[in-house]
């Protein structure tokens, strides 16, 4: 079964934090972006075996299954 979740990259100084807000115990740090990609795949793959063994429930996958991505635009605001 496959399950996407939602993954933010927030940059800290010289490495990028991974926070997955379905997960909040995942806490996991790259040097770059796409080596925080795969840190967050290994650490949501291990939270969801932890959460299994235990009993915990396992969260819905937080995407659609069409596909549906989270993006950032800027606007310009007006001045008030």
């Amino acid at each position: 079964m496959e399950a996407w979740y939602a993954v933010i990259l927030e940059p800290d100084d010289s490495a990028w934090r991974v926070i997955v807000p379905a997960l909040p115990e995942i806490n996991t740090w790259a040097d770059s972006p796409e080596k925080a990609l795969d840190m967050a795949r290994e650490a949501i793959a291990l939270a969801l075996d932890v959460r299994r063994e235990y009993g915990e429930p396992i969260p819905r996958s937080d995407a659609d299954e069409n596909g549906a991505r989270l993006e950032r635009v800027a606007v310009t605001v007006r001045a008030a």
